[in-house]
């Protein structure tokens, strides 16, 4: 499965270049979602239909050798289709629990914004407390448990927009966005993307994981880098293009990305360009703008990193 003797950044190494043979120019996309998992959160990815979402959920699996499942949400799914049921067994003369595709290591929630409130609800509890309670008894969720949702933009007919505190159950959102003109040129000589993932061989292991999510959480903050992601969240709670400004939750989320993109890097130290390079990824969907009912932007987020002194 893996190589015991390839360093933690060299093997992510590996799956990032793997990757970025099956998305195609989303070389920072990958890197976002494998730091979101290092730091132990989940991922949701709004884009329009077509540009890889599923894709990159399929593709990470592969390269981590995670046991994946897919939802496909619906307006008419049911939480006990997500979380599972319990059925009578004759023979044994008791009841029985199936369990159902959330108790995967990958979890792929395609769509999510199609479901109902509710069925949303029983997928986002879960990932809160990696532990879902059916029929009286709690079960644990396997370790390491990471899901990639994914929606479409709010505007399309049938969604069901995710509230704000759903939305902060997400570490990141991030989108994947048109491909460059050399990039889509690439795809299409290039051929099915899926036929390339059939043979796509992991450069981890399930087992691997956890210590590199250890590792990441290890990676030393000053206190000047911890200044600094004072004062941008401090900022967001200033400005007045935004309702909320962002929460402690989100000042720890952010700093907690920040380290594993660090790890990624190669480095045991984070700095402030690390916090620069998932603020967008943690915070625009945790800042609703006070006009209108749409979110922070990349160039509102840009524009506050800019006015915030460095350490």
């Amino acid at each position: 499965m893996s190589d015991s003797r390839s360093t933690p950044p060299a093997a992510l190494a590996t799956a990032i270049s793997a990757a970025g043979k099956i998305i195609l120019g989303k070389e920072r996309q990958i890197r976002l979602a494998l730091a979101c998992l290092l730091a132990r959160g989940h991922l949701l990815i709004e884009d329009i239909p077509g540009v890889g979402k599923t894709t990159l959920a399929h593709t990470l699996a592969q390269l981590l050798g995670l046991h994946f499942s897919r939802v496909q949400f619906t307006s008419d799914l049911l939480p006990a289709d997500i979380i599972g049921t319990s059925i009578y067994d004759r023979e044994r003369g008791s009841f029985r629990f199936l369990p159902g595709p959330i108790f995967a290591q990958l979890v792929l929630a395609d769509e999510i914004n199609r479901a109902t409130p509710k069925t949303q609800s029983a997928l986002l509890e879960a990932m809160e407390e990696r532990q879902v309670t059916a029929e009286g008894e709690t079960r644990p969720l396997p370790e390491p448990f990471f899901v990639i949702a994914t929606q479409n933009p709010s505007h399309q007919i049938g969604t069901f927009s995710l509230p704000e505190s759903q939305l902060d159950r997400f570490l990141m959102r991030i989108d994947l966005g048109y491909p460059d003109r050399d990039a889509e040129r690439a795809l299409l000589a290039g051929g099915n993307t899926r036929d390339q993932l059939r043979t796509l061989q992991p450069a981890l292991g399930p087992e691997d994981l956890q210590p590199l999510q250890a590792a990441a959480a290890a990676v030393r903050t000053s206190s000047a880098l911890i200044d600094y992601v004072q004062a941008l969240v401090e900022e967001t709670r200033r400005d007045p293009r935004f309702l909320h400004g962002l929460s402690p939750r989100a000042a720890l989320a952010l700093l907690s990305a920040a380290r594993a993109w660090a790890f990624i890097e190669g480095r045991d130290m984070t700095l402030p360009e690390d916090v620069q390079a998932v603020f967008a990824g943690v915070a625009a969907h945790r800042l609703r703008l006070a006009q209108g009912s749409g979110h922070a932007s990349a160039d509102d987020l840009a524009a506050l990193i800019r006015r915030t002194p460095l350490p």
